[in-house]
């Protein structure tokens, strides 16, 4: 064994359980306390001044800016009392990750003392210079300006000895350079589609919420591991590894007893994040071996994605000290399992109704069916975008790898609900009302619903899109990703359908037809022509992939081919008549994503081509002498024919291993010409793109013969920590 993996695993054997104890024994005394909720709101506010933001909040008005210095005092108070000397305006780049900017809580006087500051117009606005961050070519990097503001929607929360206020960015023009913005866009847009639609069945709902309830998938490595290993660290995947003689058959990792350590580190885990309010409720082991799942309880869609932005930095501060390095790339380890980030999405009304749950009375019922018609109608009409919300790197590992979705997009709501809207398209009639007997049948069918969901709401694991009982789960989206992404697209296409379905219905209605006939109708016609996309069988076969060509439903591949849908006409339209982003927005967004894939495969491409050239064929070439010398002491002191059977099978070894360094050496040295070539391409998309068909399947070639020389060589020799040390050592 190298000596720098001997170290590593002795470091990582020599672990022990970090302990942690809670504040409190009850989660209720502490949690939320590094909030800025409305119980920390009410105590450090007037009443009359409290009552006046929570009914500006609620009702998405804007927040005047007298009462606003009334809310930063109160923030700044509470803050201080915490002993925190600082702020920042918390926000979300196009980079995947938060950014911030810190800011001390004091102004200087004449008399060179100082005071602590913060009053309205530092918490509305601020003015991060974050000229490198991403805007595809809506600015120059010479034009620095962008500006922050306040999203109180969204409460302000504590980490350390720093107060965060979440907030959106913009460029100087206007222009959205974030993920909050358009997706707070989104959200208004479903609520107002959502009322409208909802009026038909109860005139007391004027407010509809977008919910999320994310899963978080992870592996823990212990920390020094991960520093032996050039690739995980740069990259957040493997790019070599055999795979190990055990890997996640047996599935006893599975659901099996927590590792203490892992324990340790979950439990610090969810005390920070109750204390950030943070409503993270289970946690369990996943499939593959080191891989672990955290899911919280449903919130509004915005805060849900704030959390789950906060918890994946905090996931990382936490690892740090029980001496772990958590992973969140889609795949960072071949042949076992990957992470994903399930989105279970769903509407709820301001009078505490699920909208796509089913009720106790036919009404209340047709307003299911109403909703769940219109979300697989929107899904069917717009699937190609909803591929490329959640195509990335190394998403593009996940999709169609027998482990998670496949690439196509498909909505499975059960074999029940299936004959439910067989049932709605067999009784509906498109040219005349129905009689008082067929609605008396209907109704009692749709009754129904509530018993044959009660039984019958298993999960379809292959299906990227599944209804589970009161909700919908995007399970395609990627570990690492920012849930706004698919959030928005959902949120936007969802808006869309509904209002297409409004005016739908509105207008039979004013030819003569009655309220529920004309819903009814409109639902079957909704129901037939969405019925492609729906699928209850296995995603993962290939006569799936047959049977969606033959059904028109498209098949996105790889990251480049998806990405071309971001910035599609239908895509631009959609944007623009919701209000969620104009045209300029929508192709800038389009244009960072291609270039984040290409640095991200040619960054995997050096780290690739680095390890080869200076970690594993020098490891080789000596194992290789070791091998050569050993045979030429067989020869000096064996006959001719004695030497011929002894070294038989070290000859074999020794030319196995030149065919495999050669192909490494010189398919790097191709890699590397083609890198440079690719590098000059002015368009983004066209250095995805063949980064994409010419660099990926150089990867295989390299990792192929690297991993065979793995099993050749000495592993006191190897110089990588490997797979069974990496992925059995809690």
């Amino acid at each position: 064994m190298s000596t720098l993996r001997f170290k590593a695993l002795e470091a990582s054997l020599s672990r022990t359980p970090r302990a942690v104890e809670a504040p409190s024994e009850k989660i209720s005394d502490y949690y939320g306390i590094n909030v800025f909720d409305n119980k920390a709101m009410a105590e450090f506010m007037p009443k009359d001044l409290f009552k006046s933001v929570q009914e500006s909040i609620e009702k998405g008005n804007r927040i005047e800016r007298g009462l606003m210095n009334h809310v930063a005092a109160a923030m700044k108070g509470w803050a201080m009392e915490k002993k925190v000397t600082h702020y920042t305006h918390w926000f979300q780049p196009l980079t995947g990750t938060t950014a911030e900017k810190h800011d001390a809580f004091f102004e200087p006087l004449n008399d060179n003392n100082v005071i602590e500051r913060f009053d309205g117009s530092q918490l509305a606005q601020q003015e991060p210079d974050a000229s490198s961050l991403p805007s595809g070519g809506i600015r120059n990097t010479f034009e620095a300006r962008g500006y922050t503001a306040w999203d109180p929607s969204s409460p302000a929360f504590i980490i350390g000895k720093l107060l965060c206020i979440p907030t959106i960015y913009i460029s100087y023009t206007g222009e959205a350079l974030d993920y909050k913005t358009p997706l707070l866009k989104s959200l208004h847009a479903v609520d107002a589609a959502a009322v409208d639609v909802c009026q038909y069945f109860d005139k007391k709902v004027n407010k509809v919420n977008a919910t999320l309830g994310w899963e978080q998938e992870y592996f823990l490595v212990d920390k020094a591991l991960f520093a032996a290993r050039p690739d995980l660290a740069l990259t957040g995947r493997t790019v070599f590894g055999h795979s190990p003689a055990k890997g996640q058959e047996l599935s006893d990792h599975y659901f099996g007893s927590i590792p203490d350590r892992a324990h340790a580190y979950m439990n610090e885990l969810e005390i920070e994040c109750m204390k950030l309010g943070i409503p993270v409720k289970t946690r369990h082991n996943e499939v593959a071996p080191n891989q672990f799942e955290c899911a919280p309880i449903f919130e509004e869609a915005n805060l849900a994605v704030d959390h789950n932005q906060l918890l994946m930095d905090i996931m990382d501060k936490v690892a740090r000290k029980h001496n772990f390095r958590v992973l969140l790339h889609e795949k960072p380890f071949a042949n076992i399992n990957g992470s994903g980030k399930h989105n279970n999405w769903s509407l709820s009304t301001n009078t505490g109704v699920n909208l796509l749950s089913p009720g106790k009375n036919p009404k209340s019922n047709l307003r299911f069916l109403t909703f769940l018609v219109n979300t697989i109608k929107a899904v069917y009409d717009n699937e190609k975008l909803l591929r490329a919300c959640i195509a990335t790197a190394g998403n593009e590992h996940r999709l169609g790898g027998h482990e998670a979705p496949p690439a196509i997009m498909s909505v499975f709501i059960g074999s029940e609900l299936t004959k439910m809207l067989d049932t709605l398209v067999s009784k509906v009639k498109d040219d005349k009302a129905l009689t008082a007997e067929e609605k008396t049948q209907l109704k009692l069918s749709i009754g129904k619903i509530p018993e044959i969901l009660l039984d019958n709401t298993d999960r379809n694991r292959t299906s990227p899109f599944a209804f589970t009982g009161n909700k919908f789960e995007f399970r395609a989206v990627g570990s690492a990703s920012n849930c706004s992404s698919a959030m928005t697209v959902l949120n936007a296409i969802v808006a869309k359908q509904l209002k297409t379905f409004k005016k739908d219905v509105d207008k039979l209605i004013e030819s003569g037809s009655k309220k529920d006939d004309a819903i009814l109708r409109v639902l079957k016609k909704y129901t037939t022509a969405s019925k492609n996309i729906r699928f209850e069988g296995n995603g993962y076969s290939e006569e799936w992939v047959k049977e969606a060509a033959n059904r028109g439903l498209s098949h996105l591949k790889t990251t480049p081919d998806a990405l071309g849908e971001l910035g599609s006409k239908q895509a631009v339209k959609l944007y623009e008549e919701l209000g969620v982003m104009t045209e300029r927005e929508t192709l800038a967004r389009q244009e960072i994503a291609y270039d984040l894939y290409a640095n991200l495969i040619r960054i995997e491409a050096r780290i690739m081509g680095d390890l080869a050239e200076n970690h594993i064929l020098p490891s080789t070439y000596k194992y290789q002498n070791q091998l050569i010398q050993n045979v030429q002491g067989l020869k000096d002191i064996l006959t001719a024919a004695e030497f011929k059977d002894a070294a038989s099978v070290q000859l074999e070894m020794v030319k196995d291993i030149s065919k495999h360094a050669k192909v490494v050496k010189e398919t790097v040295y191709a890699m590397v010409e083609e890198r440079k070539r690719i590098n000059k391409l002015e368009s983004a998309q066209k250095r995805a793109k063949e980064y994409c068909d010419v660099i990926k399947p150089m990867f295989d070639k390299i990792r192929y013969s690297v991993d065979k020389l793995e099993l050749l060589v000495d592993d006191e020799v190897w110089p990588l920590p490997k797979y069974r040390e990496m992925l059995f050592n809690h």
